[in-house]
């Protein structure tokens, strides 16, 4: 993993304009700088609002705005006045990918539709990231992870183990849509790349969230709507770290040999014939009564005696480790994983490289988020603008650039 802010990953020469906010959009586009497209990202005199959040937050500086828009050259417009649009429409000419999270109707409003942009660069991947499909009764609903989390099931799953709706402890639907809006582009692309033909892409965050979730748990109802949908094993209380006499561990003994190592482990080999688990089928029938047994014997001995004898048996077992814990976790150090990285403002700052590898196109760690405007004249001298049309443009606050 290389440092330079420079692209020199396998998206080499794929440029991007970015006008997503939040999460959902802006860890997708880091994810393409990461691997070397040349993003740049737009914003509103307001700033994303997770500028705003957290630590430094108050400098327009917080960490979720570091952590997912490094790499991106970042550009303040104000695009309700013209000049501003026009600026915006000059960076569309240059560019492969244009992506968004507003709304059709509000992007329409702001003549950046896909009409719209499409007739100054028919090429173009337009990448509309939504809350809701348009064609749908909840198009114009506004959608925030939360939102979504209610709405797909993901909240109303954590009911099934504590008797009441709980969202999951993550931005996860953001981050999920974020992959989804990635290899879409990524699609796209490669269409393009053998056809020359630019399109629209339409990047849902309730249909790709359900869709994320009902991989196992469409369960039996894909056999028939009478059919209830779910996935046992994983909706059961006692699918769960185990606890052992001084700690909590996760335990999977998974295929039938892993289950009769584990058995004659805790000295019941009668076990290994018992018809409710002595296939796969058998135990997937029967999940409340073994998961409840195993967390009986786990309960017998100490972590350290589990991690080592499961181990010697191939049988998967792990420590069940806090978010501290992680910044000392011996693999993730061992394969630098964690980097330090110089900010201009805010001093060294740490951050978590790509987790894939290319043996010919190593992706990189780009140049760390900057402050609101921070590449606006930069950016606009590349669009050949002179100094005197720089300087009006920002006397009559069509584009800001750092303080």
């Amino acid at each position: 993993m290389t440092s330079s802010a420079a692209p020199n990953g396998p998206l080499k020469g794929l440029k991007i304009v970015d006008l997503t906010s939040v999460v959902f959009g802006p860890y997708s586009t880091q994810i393409l700088s990461d691997l070397g497209a040349d993003v740049i990202k737009v914003e509103s005199p307001a700033g994303d609002i997770m500028r705003f959040v957290g630590k430094h937050g108050d400098k327009g500086m917080g960490p979720v705005h570091l952590n997912v828009n490094r790499g991106k050259k970042v550009i303040t417009l104000d695009l309700k006045k013209p000049d501003a649009l026009a600026v915006l429409h000059d960076l569309i000419r240059e560019a492969d990918v244009f992506a968004h999270t507003m709304r059709p109707a509000a992007a329409a409003r702001l003549k950046i539709g896909y009409d719209d942009l499409r007739e100054i660069n028919p090429s173009l991947i337009y990448a509309g990231a939504y809350g809701f499909a348009a064609d749908g009764p909840y198009a114009a609903k506004p959608a925030y992870d939360d939102i979504i989390q209610g709405l797909s099931g993901f909240a109303a799953l954590n009911a099934h183990l504590v008797g009441e709706p709980r969202f999951v402890p993550n931005v996860i639907n953001d981050k999920i849509c974020s992959l989804v809006l990635t290899y879409s582009i990524l699609a796209a692309a490669y269409h393009r790349q053998a056809t020359g033909e630019g399109q629209a892409i339409e990047v849902p965050m309730f249909e790709s969230s359900v869709q994320f979730l009902l991989v196992e748990h469409l369960g039996d109802r894909t056999f028939g709507k009478d059919e209830p949908p779910g996935y046992a094993r994983v909706l059961s209380q006692l699918r769960k770290p185990h606890k052992t006499q001084d700690g909590y561990l996760c335990v999977l003994p998974y295929h039938d040999k892993n289950w009769a190592d584990f058995f004659r482990i805790v000295d019941r080999p009668d076990l290994i014939e018992d018809a409710r688990f002595s296939s796969h089928a058998a135990r997937s029938a029967n999940y409340e009564v073994l998961y409840s047994m195993l967390s009986d014997f786990i309960a017998e001995r100490p972590s350290a005696f589990w991690l080592e004898t499961l181990a010697e048996h191939n049988i998967p077992v792990a420590k069940v480790q806090d978010l501290e814990d992680l910044f000392e976790d011996e693999h993730l150090n061992a394969v630098n994983f964690f980097t330090e990285v110089d900010h201009p403002d805010s001093g060294k700052i740490l951050a978590t490289r790509q987790s894939v590898s290319f043996s010919a196109t190593p992706p990189r760690i780009g140049g760390p988020a900057g402050r609101m405007g921070a590449h606006t004249v930069e950016v606009l001298k590349g669009l050949g603008y002179d100094d005197e049309k720089i300087g009006r443009l920002l006397d009559d606050g069509s584009v800001r650039q750092a303080d």
